[in-house]
């Protein structure tokens, strides 16, 4: 589980630089069983691309690069 959450936040990191230069964040809040539970901060948290950029940016990579990822859920 530990070495989920350093995976996913690996992957965050990788992707911070494209959120920042649009004056976002994303903060990892938690990995449950698959389940990675994200907060956009700055300019995302009320964009109204956020629900784009999570499901079609983050949660893609997340799938594609950490093995048991099933969804992201957005944290308000």
């Amino acid at each position: 589980m530990e070495q989920q959450t350093e995976q996913v936040q690996e992957v965050l990191n990788k992707l911070r630089p494209f959120l920042l230069r649009d004056g976002g964040d994303v903060e990892l809040v938690e990995v449950d069983e698959g389940i990675v539970r994200l907060r956009l901060m700055g300019a995302c948290g009320n964009c109204p691309s956020s629900t784009i950029t999570l499901k079609a940016g983050i949660e893609r990579a997340l799938m594609a690069e950490v093995p048991g990822v099933r969804e992201i859920e957005q944290v308000f």
